[in-house]
Order: structure tokens, then C-alpha cells, then sequence
């Protein structure tokens, strides 16, 4: 039962920040899920009617993402957040990815609200998780590049375990040891913002939405919120 810790520094740095870590427990990921099937294809289809378009870096949601990423040295146009990328490659394609059912809920809900999300298989993560800066020494191993080994900046905000990097650049890219697949029982999902005055709603409905797509295929699913008010959560 992993503990996840919002760390002082990044509170103090980011006031006003929410996480919803959405939890699934005795998750099957090989059967069908028709209503994550049918969340992308709604999606896919409201852009192509012209309806509705994914957020971009003019919208304050993403925005914010952008300037946060400035203030730990990254550039936010080369190394984008997740939902920032995500929703340009909608845009471009017209289509999301297939990965698998519990991976397309994410992304069809991050999309949907404009908030970054990722998703951490608890059964490969290693003691409790951080929310903190780096010191340059942590190792991190790209999803889909299981040799590849880097090492964040020192000052870069990332999520870290006992063993290493499990997102860099908060929520550009995750991990691959962490990764999860159709197998993966025990996962808990990330959903962010840096405006919870103005988003809190926002994420919390999208954590709502996140968990009734897991639930028909779920033994038991959970919501916990991280805030600088309440740093940890046990999940």
C-alpha cells in the first residue's frame, strides 16, 4: 500500500495544485469495455463534426502546464505535457491511440477535460511515491524504451519511488517499469491541475467520470486527492 507524498518545496512552488489518484483494484484489463470504446469514438467523432476541439497551449488550462514547465527548465514546446501532446496529436491524426482498455480510459478522460493524466501499476512500484524536485542522480527508463536510461535535471519536478523516476518533467512521460497493461490488477491513476480554485471542479469530475469507466471492470475503485492542504494519501 504505497503512501503518495506531495513534497513542501513543490507545494510551496505550486499553491494551488490537485491530484486525484483514482485507484482500481482486481482490474481486468482483457475483457471488452464498451464504454471506454465508445468514449474515443465520441470524441473522434464530435472533432470531426467540428463540435469539439481538444485544448491547445493558448488555453489557460494548458497554459499553466506550460509556464510550470519553464519554472523547472523545461522547454513545454519540445518536451510537452502529456495532455498538451495528446491533444495534438487528436488534432492532427483525428483519432486516439488503442493501447489497452485502462490506458484509453485515461487518455479519453484527460483529453475530455484538459487535464494531464497517467497511470502507475502499483504491483512494480517500490515503496512510497514522491511529488518532488530531482537531484540529478535518479535513473529513469522511457515508456516503450525499456534500454534507455536518463537522468532528470537536477531541480526537474518528477514522481520517484524507492528505485527511480517514475514520470519526468512532472507529467510528460511515465516510466516503463511502471507501465501498465492489460495484466496489470492494481493501478493507480493521476489526474492534475495547478489551478484548483478555478479547475478543482473540473478535476474532480473528470476523476468521477475516470472511475466510472473502471468500475464495471474493477473488483473495488477508490479517489484520493493530494493538495498542499493534504500532502499524502495512502492508496
Amino acid at each position: 500500500m504505497p503512501t503518495f507524498h506531495l513534497t513542501p518545496a513543490v507545494a510551496e512552488a505550486f499553491p494551488d495544485t490537485l491530484i486525484a489518484l483514482v485507484t482500481a483494484t482486481g482490474l481486468r484489463g482483457r475483457e471488452p469495455w464498451p464504454h471506454t470504446a465508445t468514449a474515443l469514438e465520441e470524441l473522434e467523432q464530435q472533432l470531426a463534426d467540428g463540435t469539439w476541439r481538444p485544448a491547445d497551449e493558448t488555453d489557460p488550462r494548458i497554459e499553466a502546464w506550460h509556464t510550470a514547465y519553464r519554472s523547472f527548465g523545461t522547454n513545454p514546446r519540445r518536451i510537452r505535457p502529456s495532455v498538451d501532446a495528446l491533444g495534438r496529436r487528436l488534432a492532427k491524426k483525428g483519432t486516439l491511440p488503442r493501447i489497452n482498455p485502462a490506458v484509453d480510459s485515461y487518455n479519453a478522460v484527460s483529453v475530455r477535460h484538459g487535464l494531464p493524466a497517467g497511470a502507475f501499476d502499483l504491483s512494480r512500484v517500490a515503496g512510497d511515491v514522491a511529488i518532488r524536485y530531482a537531484d540529478g542522480t535518479e535513473s529513469f527508463t522511457p515508456l516503450g524504451e525499456p534500454d534507455t536510461v536518463e537522468h532528470p535535471k537536477p531541480g526537474e519536478i518528477i514522481y520517484a519511488d524507492a528505485t527511480g523516476v517514475l514520470t519526468r518533467h512532472w507529467n510528460h512521460r511515465d516510466a516503463h517499469r511502471t507501465r501498465v497493461t492489460e495484466d496489470s490488477t492494481h493501478v493507480a491513476f493521476v489526474l492534475e491541475t495547478l489551478e484548483a480554485t478555478r479547475d478543482g471542479g473540473l478535476l474532480k469530475a473528470a476523476a468521477e467520470e475516470l472511475q466510472g469507466l473502471l468500475a464495471p471492470h474493477a473488483d473495488r475503485t477508490a479517489v484520493h486527492h493530494l493538495s498542499p492542504a493534504g500532502p499524502q494519501a495512502t492508496v
